[in-house]
């Protein structure tokens, strides 16, 4: 790789809220690109958010300070190829924690080809400790009263706390 030239990649999420998943693949991604770039979907056409976007933005600045990568966090509200372009991007880059993130991921995969032939998706597999954890489930279990400490990141863990109680 040119020294000039840093290869970048997407991670595109709404991130309501961002968890240990998340970051896990966050952080091997930063070790594959030189780049990464967190795109936080400002308004999810599939869901509606607990958190605003500036919230998500704060929580994975800090989740992920320490962290010796190239790391950018930017809310974004266009098409993910566009954001991409934007960045100059190389890849998107995915977790899929099974079957059933695939189907939805490789219907995305095939219209973002379509639309930006260029780039390329990447899929990280979940590690294994992370593979049944999702950002709905966590809401869940917080919402329940249930203990969420190992799951999020303490901001987020304390912010689900505010918001539900204990």
């Amino acid at each position: 790789m040119n020294a000039d030239h840093k290869t970048t990649a997407v991670c595109p999420g709404t991130y309501d809220p961002v968890t240990e998943g998340h970051l896990d693949i966050i952080r091997r991604a930063a070790a594959l690109f030189g780049r990464v770039v967190i795109g936080v979907v400002e308004k999810s056409p599939r869901k509606d958010t607990l958190f605003s976007a500036a919230e998500r933005v704060s929580f994975l600045k800090e989740s992920l300070k320490g962290v010796d990568a190239d790391i950018e966090v930017e809310i974004f509200d266009t098409l993910l190829v566009d954001f991409a372009r934007k960045w100059g991007a190389q890849a998107f880059v995915k977790g899929l924690r099974a079957i059933s993130d695939f189907e939805y991921e490789f219907q995305m995969a095939q219209l973002n080809r379509k639309l930006a032939p260029e780039l390329e998706t990447v899929y990280l597999m979940a590690s294994p400790e992370y593979s049944f954890l999702s950002s709905s489930g966590v809401k869940e279990i917080a919402k329940y009263g249930g203990k969420v400490d190992d799951l999020v990141p303490a901001v987020v863990a304390g912010r689900l706390s505010e918001l539900f109680g204990k």
